[in-house]
C-alpha cells in the first residue's frame, strides 16, 4: 500500500472516531494493522474480553512470530486460565489448558506440566509462585504492565503505537477545500450553493437571466478547525463522544477535566467562527458581539483560491456530515395548522412531548396537577392531582408552607431523555418523579424535598453515564440528585438571587450545567465542587432561559426584562458573547416570553397573542400565526422532537396542537388506528387506547443519551418566582386547588429511636489484645479496613475478607466478621511513648496517607511514620516536649504535614527534608483539630481553648479567629477539646465540642448549631460527616449515637447504647461509651465507634431499613440555626 493510501486510512480512522463508529474504528485498526490502540487494548484486558483481545492482537502479530509475541499470548491465556480456576470453573480451565495453553508445551514442557498441576489444588495460591496473586482486577492490572512492556519492545509494533499528528477533522477539511475549489471553477458561481452530493463534481446552474450574482462578503471556508495533535500512546484513551460541529468554548474552558484526549474531536465551528485555542477563551472575551468572523485556511496550495476570495463573489460551501443548504427548509416545515384542541381545565404552566412517543403530551398546571394526553384520540390517559405522597416524611418547612398557603403550582414538568421517567417541580419545596411504563401508567418513584421555597426548574442529565435530576430554586442553589435513589450528589452555590432555570448539556464528553438567576446572571458548572466556571450577564438582566439546538451545536437564550423588553439571542460560545439578536418582539411584553427550538433550523416564541417563528440564521421574524385566535399575550409553547407538532397554551385553560404536513399525517394515522380499534373491539367505548410510538416499538430503551436528547429535558421555565405575580395574576388563582386530605393530618412526629439489636446491624470486632481505650479510629481510604489507636499506644488493624457469597467487594461491613490483621513478622504497630508521662494520659493523634500505604501517629512521644504492610517504623520526628496532639497531611503534598502541638502552636513540617518550615501561633491551649480546604486554600485549626483559627496555605498568615459560642445556660467562654472537619464541598465546616455540634462557613460565621437536649442530653464525645456529606454522626458520653441531617442539624435517628453494646457491658456503675466515631468512605450509612473499654463496633441499618431514620423531626426541638436554609441564606422571596 502506498504511503498516501496509508495516510488515507489514518484520515478515515479519525473521521470514524469523530462520528463515533467505535467498533468500526477498532476493526479498521485491526485489519489495516497500521495503528495499535493501546487504550482500547487495555480496556478489553481489564474487562476480561479475552476473545476480543486475541482477535485485536491478531491484526498485528501471531503467537509464533517472535519471542515477544509468544510471551504476550502466553500471559493472556495464563490469566484467562487462572481466572477460571479462581471461579472454580474446572471445565472451562481444562478447555483453556487444552485449546490455548498446550501450544506452549513444545517450547517449555516443564512449565506446561506445572500449569496443569494447578488443577489438583483447591486454591492455586497454594503454589508458592502464585501465593501473592490478589483479586482478578489487580491481577489484570499487573499483567497489563508486563504486556505493555512486551508490546513496546516487540519490533512488529514499531511505529504503530503512536497516531500521526495532524489537525482535527482533516478529512472534512479536504472535502471542504475540494468543494470550494470546484465552486471557484464554476462558470456561474451562485451564492448559497446547494451541495447535495459528494458523488459527483459540483457545478452551479446558471441564473435564469444569465447574469452573475452580486458580490457577497461571506467568508469561504468558515468552519475549518484549529489543529489538534494526537497524544502519545501513553495518554491514548478511548474514542470520546463528540458533538459535531464544534464543541465550542464550553469544551474549551472545561478541557482540563479531560486532559488525555484521544483522537482529536470534531471541531467544525458554526460558519464564520474560529475555534478558540485557549481554554479560557469563553471566560476572557468581551460580552458584546464582535461582529467579525474568522477564517482559517489549512493548505498552502490554495493561495490562488484565497486571492479570488478577497476580490471575487464566491460564497461559502461546507460539508458538515448531512448536506442541508439554507433553502432546504421552507415555511411549510413549520407547524401552523390547528389539528387538536384540548381542554385542560386549569391554567397550563408547563408542557413536554414524550421523547419517543410523538403522540403523548405531558402537562402541568397552576393547581399542581399533571396530565398525560394522547393526541390521536384526544383522550387524557392520566390525571394526577397534587398530593404529598408521604406527609410524615415531609420537612417542617414544607408542612408549614402548605398549612399557611395550600395553593401549589407546577413550575416545570419534563420527561427523562429515554421517556421512562418524568419529573415535576412544584412552587413549594418538592419535586416528584414518576416511573412511566409502556402502557402509559405512572408509578410513584421519588419525592424529594429539594429546595427551601419554590423549585423553579427541573431537568435530567447523564453525568458519568448515570441518570440524574438537576433542580434549582428560590434558595439560590442548584442541586443534582441520583435518579435511582434520590440521593443528593452535588450542590452548587454561588448565585446571589433565586435560580430561574437550568440547562444541562455536554460537549466532547464534558458534562456541564448552565444556570440563570433572576438578577440576569448566567453561570456554568462542572459536576464537581470547584464553583462556577462562567459568570456573565444575560440581556434584560431578569428571567432568562437557555436551550441548545437539537444537535447540541448552537446555544440560544430568551428572556424578558422587568420593563417587559424581550431578548432572543444566539451565543457565540467561543467568545462568551452574543452572536446575533433576533428582532420582532413587542415593545412591552406582558409576561416572560417563552421559546423553543426545532429541526436545528427554527426558533419559536410566544409574543403579542401569536407564535412568532425565526430562521436561526436570520434575525428577522420569518412568520407569525395566531392559531385561529384565543392565545394569551405570551403563550407557552413546546415542539415535539421531530418538530412536526407544536403545543401552545390558550386563554381558556386549554391547549392547541399545531401541525405541519408530517404532523397531519401522524395525527391521521393515529385517528385511523383508533377507529380500527373501536370497530374491532367489544370493549366499552371509553377503553384507553394503546399508546402509539410513531418511531417504532419502545422495547428496551437505551440509557445512553445522545447529545440531541439532552434537549428533551429543556422546557422553557414558567414564571416561578413570587415577585412575578403582577403578570397575569389570574392564572395562579382562577381555580381553587384541591387540598389532599393528608394536609389535615399534618402533625409533628417522634424521632426514630433504635433501642433493640434487632432494629439494626451491629458487629463487635474480634480483639484478643490487651484492652485500652480506643482514642483514635479511622477507615482506610479504600474502605476495606479499619484502623484503631488505643490509649496504650498500640494500633489495631482489621481487614475484611473477600467472599463471593456475601462480600465480593471486601469492603467493611457489619454483616461479615473481619480479621485482626498482623504482618507475618508478628510485630505490633506501637507508638513511641514519653517516659515522663504515661501514654494513657497523653493526647494521641493519627493520620493516614491517601494511598493507605503509610500512617503517621503519636501517643505523647515522637511522631512515628509506619509502613502499613509491614508495621515497621520508617522514621520518627518531632521529639517532645512539647508533644504532638493532632496531625494532618497537606492536601497537595504528602511530604508536608501540619502538626498541632501541646503548647498550642502548629508546626508546618517537611518530612522529606526533616525540617520545620514555619510555626503558627494563635491558640491559647493545645491543638485538638486541623482541617485543610484545598478549595479555599486554607487551614482551619481548633484548640482546647474552644477557638477556631483560619490560616492561609500560601503564606501561612492568620486570616481570622473566632471562639465558638456557648449554648444557652452554659458558662462562657468554653473550654475543652474542639474538633473540626470540612464538608465535601470544602467550604462548610463541622465543629464538634462536648457542648454542641455546629456548622460554620468559610468566614467562620455560625450557620447552625445543635446542643444536647431531651433524649440526647449527655456530653458529646465526637462528631463526623458521612462520606456523602448528607448526615452528621455524633456520639455521646452515655453511649448513645445521634444521626443528624447535615443541612439543618435536625435529629433523624437516635441509636440507644442497648442496640449495639452487649448487655454485660452496660451492667455496673461505669458503662463504656464511644470516645470516637469513624464514617465509612463510600457507605454513607455505616459507621464505626471506638469505646472506652477498648472495643470497636461497626454499625449500619438493617436490610429492611437501608438508611437511618426518616426525614428530620422537630420533636427534639428545632436546631438553633441562625439560618435554616441549606445555603446558609434565607429565601429572599415569599412563598408563591
Amino acid at each position: 500500500m502506498s504511503s498516501l493510501s496509508r495516510e488515507l486510512v489514518f484520515l478515515i480512522l479519525q473521521f470514524l472516531d469523530e462520528e463515533k463508529f467505535k467498533e468500526t474504528v477498532h476493526k479498521l485498526e485491526q485489519e489495516s494493522g497500521f495503528f495499535f490502540n493501546m487504550k482500547h487494548f487495555e480496556d478489553q484486558v481489564q474487562a476480561g474480553e479475552w476473545d476480543e483481545v486475541e482477535r485485536y492482537l491478531g491484526g498485528f502479530t501471531k503467537v509464533e512470530d517472535n519471542r515477544y509475541s509468544m510471551k504476550i499470548f502466553f500471559e493472556i491465556r495464563k490469566q484467562k486460565y487462572l481466572e477460571a480456576l479462581d471461579r472454580q470453573d474446572r471445565a472451562k480451565a481444562v478447555e483453556i489448558l487444552v485449546k490455548d495453553l498446550k501450544v506452549f508445551a513444545s517450547f517449555n514442557e516443564e512449565l506446561f506440566k506445572e500449569i496443569t498441576q494447578l488443577l489438583t489444588l483447591d486454591n492455586f495460591r497454594q503454589n508458592e509462585q502464585l501465593s501473592k496473586y490478589g483479586d482478578t482486577k489487580s491481577a489484570r492490572n499487573i499483567m497489563l504492565i508486563e504486556l505493555k512492556k512486551l508490546i513496546e519492545a516487540n519490533p512488529l509494533f514499531r511505529d504503530k503505537l503512536a497516531f500521526p499528528s495532524f489537525k482535527s477533522s482533516r478529512l472534512r477539511t479536504l472535502i471542504n477545500q475540494s468543494l470550494n475549489w470546484q465552486h471557484q471553477l464554476c462558470k456561474n458561481p451562485r451564492p448559497n450553493p446547494d451541495i447535495k452530493t459528494l458523488f459527483m463534481d459540483h457545478s452551479c446552474t446558471p441564473n435564469a437571466n444569465g447574469s452573475r450574482p452580486p458580490p457577497t462578503n461571506n467568508p469561504l471556508v468558515g468552519p475549518i478547525p484549529k489543529a489538534g495533535a494526537f497524544p502519545p500512546i501513553g495518554a491514548h484513551g478511548p474514542f470520546q463522544p463528540v458533538v459535531s460541529p464544534s464543541p465550542g468554548a464550553i469544551a474549551g474552558w472545561m478541557s482540563s477535566a479531560n486532559p488525555s484526549m484521544p483522537h482529536p474531536a470534531v471541531a467544525a465551528a458554526p460558519p464564520g467562527l474560529v475555534q478558540p485555542s485557549s481554554a479560557a477563551a469563553f471566560l476572557k472575551h468581551p460580552r458584546t458581539p464582535t461582529g467579525v468572523t474568522g477564517m482559517d485556511y489549512q493548505s498552502a496550495d490554495s493561495e490562488h483560491l484565497i486571492k479570488r476570495i478577497r476580490t471575487g463573489p464566491a460564497d461559502e460551501v461546507s460539508f458538515s456530515g448531512v448536506m442541508l443548504s439554507s433553502n432546504a427548509y421552507s415555511q411549510d416545515d413549520l407547524p401552523k395548522a390547528v389539528v387538536r384542541t384540548l381542554s385542560q381545565g386549569s391554567n397550563v404552566m408547563s408542557m413536554d412531548f414524550h421523547p419517543l412517543q410523538q403522540n403523548i403530551l405531558l402537562v402541568g398546571t397552576n393547581v399542581g396537577d399533571i396530565s398525560l394526553w394522547e393526541l390521536g384520540s384526544r383522550e387524557r390517559l392520566v390525571h394526577k392531582p397534587f398530593k404529598v405522597w408521604d406527609i410524615q416524611a415531609a420537612s417542617m418547612p414544607l408542612q408549614n408552607a402548605l398549612l399557611n398557603d395550600a395553593a401549589i403550582s407546577v413550575n416545570r414538568c419534563v420527561w427523562s431523555p429515554d421517556g421512562l421517567m418524568l419529573g415535576v417541580a412544584f412552587s413549594k419545596h418538592i419535586v416528584q418523579i414518576y416511573a412511566n411504563n409502556p402502557t402509559g401508567e405512572l408509578r410513584q418513584h421519588l419525592e424529594i424535598d429539594a429546595h427551601v421555597g419554590g423549585v423553579n426548574d427541573i431537568a435530567f442529565a447523564h453525568p458519568n453515564k448515570q441518570l440524574c435530576i438537576v433542580t434549582c430554586g428560590d434558595d439560590k442553589v442548584i442541586k443534582v440528585w441520583d435518579a435511582a435513589a434520590g440521593r443528593r450528589q452535588y450542590t452548587f452555590e454561588g448565585h446571589e438571587a433565586p435560580v430561574y432555570s437550568v440547562c444541562p448539556h455536554y460537549k466532547e464528553s464534558i458534562q456541564f450545567i448552565f444556570s440563570t438567576a433572576i438578577d440576569g446572571k448566567i453561570k456554568a458548572w462542572l459536576y464537581d465542587c470547584l464553583g462556577s466556571r462562567v459568570d456573565y450577564d444575560a440581556p434584560g438582566l431578569w428571567c432568562t432561559m437557555m436551550a441548545y439546538s437539537a444537535d447540541g451545536t448552537r446555544l440560544f437564550s430568551c428572556g424578558t426584562s422587568k420593563e417587559g423588553e424581550s431578548h432572543l439571542v444566539e451565543w457565540n460560545e467561543s467568545e462568551g458573547a452574543i452572536k446575533r439578536t433576533y428582532s420582532g418582539f413587542r415593545k412591552r411584553s406582558l409576561d416572560v416570553v417563552q421559546f423553543d427550538t426545532t429541526r436545528n433550523r427554527f426558533l419559536a416564541a410566544g409574543d403579542e397573542f401569536q407564535i412568532k417563528f425565526w430562521d436561526m440564521d436570520n434575525t428577522n421574524v420569518l412568520t407569525a400565526v395566531d392559531a385561529d385566535g384565543g392565545l394569551p399575550a405570551s403563550p407557552r409553547l413546546r415542539f415535539n422532537k421531530e418538530g412536526s407538532l407544536l403545543a401552545v397554551t390558550t386563554t381558556d385553560s386549554g391547549i392547541k396542537i399545531l401541525a405541519n404536513n408530517d404532523g397531519l399525517r401522524l395525527i391521521r394515522m393515529l385517528e385511523s388506528k383508533a377507529m380500527e380499534r373501536n370497530r374491532g373491539t367489544s370493549e366499552p367505548i371509553n377503553t384507553k387506547p394503546l399508546i402509539v410510538n410513531a418511531l417504532g416499538p419502545i422495547g428496551n430503551v437505551s440509557n445512553a443519551v445522545a447529545p440531541t436528547l439532552e434537549r428533551a429535558d429543556r422546557i422553557q421555565p414558567a414564571v416561578s418566582i413570587s415577585s412575578l405575580g403582577n403578570m397575569e395574576n389570574s392564572r395562579l388563582v382562577d381555580v381553587k386547588p384541591r387540598i389532599p386530605d393528608d394536609i389535615d393530618k399534618i402533625k409533628s412526629w417522634k424521632i426514630s429511636d433504635i433501642a433493640d439489636p434487632s432494629q439494626m446491624k451491629a458487629l463487635r470486632l474480634p480483639d484478643s489484645t490487651t484492652a485500652g481505650k480506643v482514642v483514635r479510629l479511622m477507615y482506610t481510604n479504600n474502605g476495606l479496613a479499619l484502623l484503631a489507636l488505643a490509649s496504650n499506644a498500640v494500633h489495631k488493624l482489621w481487614k475484611w475478607p473477600r467472599n463471593d457469597r456475601n462480600n465480593a467487594s471486601g469492603k467493611a461491613s457489619a454483616y461479615v466478621v473481619p480479621q485482626l490483621w498482623q504482618p507475618p513478622n508478628g510485630i505490633l504497630m506501637a507508638n513511641d511513648v514519653n517516659d515522663n508521662k504515661p501514654a494513657e494520659e497523653s493526647t494521641a493523634c493519627i493520620a493516614l496517607s491517601k494511598n493507605d500505604s503509610y500512617v503517621m501517629s503519636a501517643s505523647g512521644g515522637k511522631v512515628s511514620l509506619f509502613n502499613m504492610m509491614t508495621f515497621k517504623v520508617m522514621t520518627t520526628f518531632v521529639s517532645p516536649p512539647p508533644a504532638a496532639t493532632f496531625l494532618a497531611f497537606h492536601p497537595q503534598d504528602n511530604n508536608i504535614i501540619a502538626i498541632g502541638m501541646e503548647d498550642s502552636t502548629i508546626l508546618i513540617y517537611n518530612v522529606r527534608v526533616d525540617e520545620v518550615k514555619t510555626k503558627l501561633k494563635g491558640h491559647q491551649n493545645r491543638i485538638t483539630g486541623l482541617a485543610f480546604s484545598q478549595t479555599l486554600n486554607i487551614l482551619v485549626s481548633s484548640g482546647a481553648d474552644a477557638q477556631l483559627c483560619v490560616w492561609s496555605i500560601d503564606g501561612w498568615e492568620k486570616k481570622k479567629t473566632r471562639f465558638i459560642q456557648a449554648p444557652t445556660g452554659r458558662q462562657s467562654p468554653l473550654v475543652g477539646e474542639t474538633k473540626v472537619q470540612f464538608h465535601n464541598d470544602h467550604t462548610h465546616l463541622l465543629v464538634a465540642h462536648e457542648s454542641q455540634i455546629a456548622v460554620y462557613d468559610s468566614k467562620l460565621d455560625c450557620l447552625r448549631f445543635w446542643s444536647p437536649k431531651d433524649a440526647l442530653a449527655d456530653r458529646i464525645s465526637c462528631a463526623i460527616y458521612s462520606c456523602d456529606g448528607l448526615l452528621v454522626y455524633a456520639t455521646f458520653c452515655d453511649g448513645a449515637v445521634g444521626v443528624f441531617d447535615a443541612d439543618s442539624l435536625r435529629l433523624r435517628c437516635r441509636i440507644a447504647p442497648s442496640a449495639y453494646i452487649p448487655s454485660f457491658s452496660l451492667s455496673g456503675g461505669n458503662p463504656s461509651y464511644p470516645l470516637v466515631v469513624a464514617a465509612h468512605p463510600s457507605e454513607p450509612n455505616q459507621i464505626a465507634v471506638g469505646m472506652t473499654d477498648g472495643s470497636v463496633h461497626v454499625v449500619e441499618p438493617s436490610d429492611a431499613e437501608l438508611k437511618w431514620g426518616g426525614t428530620p423531626s422537630q420533636d427534639n426541638g428545632p436546631s438553633n440555626s441562625s439560618n435554616p436554609s441549606p445555603s446558609g441564606q434565607a429565601s429572599e422571596l415569599p412563598s408563591r
